[in-house]
């Protein structure tokens, strides 16, 4: 497992992380949760993304029982604020009074005393951009956060932000938590510019867009029992790429994965490391082996002919402007 610069930062974190958006808590049972998180820790990975919403907070816990007898300072655990919590009007946004309470509910369940990435997990429109600015550099003036992050801000957002905290000394950010794939390259016409000129760094999310560039989903053929595809949380996201147009393409990947010598999914994580930019992409996992599968990718080097294969034949189903869509926004 190779460890890259997060940002223009300090902090090395493994190019490859083990998120838990949808699994921990939820869609896999604790015990195999937890045996996913030592599978990844034996391949070499150190960090760990989660966010306070996945399963109403339980990811967070479970995250921190498999990390208990780990060396803290070995580990590097990411997690998010935004999205309610609880059923208060204060239980949600990026206000200075849920920020706070946010961050001590989160060092609790992850049995912590303070998280390595904070980030602020949508932009609120309904809160004063210094008022959130300002509470989160408080939290890592006080110690509890060490690097802030954001995740899924649009350029314009993320140039507003920028302006105060130089404006007003504050804790600027390190990351950017996007989704990103061959298969959705939004990120790539203001966000990855924008951020690269700024020193920071990409987290991308979903690199084998929720399963699809598994080439598991075949097309004109029932979504297998079980799968994202099929419902529950996540659903909404990958129906977007479940046509056959699409379905069709990604089978056309599979000779080129060949040509790699390495799966369809570990190709699909690959190109995301071999892009500009990127500091690290993160994994799902329902079973142990998944990580040790999906972790091949790791320092994987694709030649430019492999490149401009997959641009070949994936060709104009790859979406490069998220105005091009008007499925859900899910939130990993």
């Amino acid at each position: 497992m190779e460890h890259r610069r997060l940002g223009s930062s300090g902090l090395k974190i493994s190019e490859i992380i083990l998120g838990n958006w949808i699994t921990h808590g939820s869609q896999i049972d604790d015990d195999t949760a937890i045996s996913c998180v030592h599978a990844a820790l034996d391949a070499g990975i150190t960090t760990f993304d989660t966010a306070d919403v996945y399963a109403a907070t339980a990811a967070e816990s479970v995250l921190g029982k498999a990390l208990r007898n780990q060396r803290r300072e070995g580990v590097e655990i990411a997690t998010k604020v935004y999205w309610p919590t609880g059923p208060g009007p204060n239980d949600r946004g990026l206000s200075r009074k849920h920020i706070r309470e946010s961050i001590h509910g989160s060092l609790r369940r992850l049995n912590t005393d303070y998280v390595d990435l904070y980030q602020a997990h949508r932009f609120d429109h309904e809160t004063p951009l210094e008022e959130t600015l300002h509470a989160l550099h408080d939290l890592v003036v006080e110690g509890k956060v060490n690097y802030l992050g954001f995740s899924e801000w649009r350029a314009e957002e993320i140039t507003a932000a920028l302006e105060i905290i130089q404006r007003d000394h504050l804790t600027s950010f390190v990351s950017s938590q996007p989704q990103y794939s061959m298969l959705w390259r939004v990120i790539e016409a203001e966000v990855l510019p924008l951020c690269q000129a700024n020193g920071i760094g990409q987290i991308v999310w979903s690199p084998i867009a929720q399963g699809v560039l598994t080439g598991k989903y075949l097309p004109g053929q029932p979504v297998p029992a079980g799968s994202r595809a099929s419902g529950g949380e996540g659903a909404g996201f990958i129906s977007r790429f479940m046509t056959d147009e699409v379905l069709n393409a990604v089978q056309q990947l599979k000779p080129i994965a060949a040509q790699a010598n390495i799966t369809l999914a570990q190709l699909a994580i690959a190109w995301t490391l071999n892009r500009p930019g990127i500091s690290a992409a993160i994994i799902g996992a329902s079973r142990p082996e998944q990580v040790s599968e999906n972790v091949v990718a790791a320092g994987v080097t694709l030649a430019p002919e492999i490149i401009d294969a997959i641009d070949a034949a994936l060709g104009s189903i790859v979406v490069t402007d998220s105005a091009l869509t008007s499925s859900p926004n899910p939130r990993p």
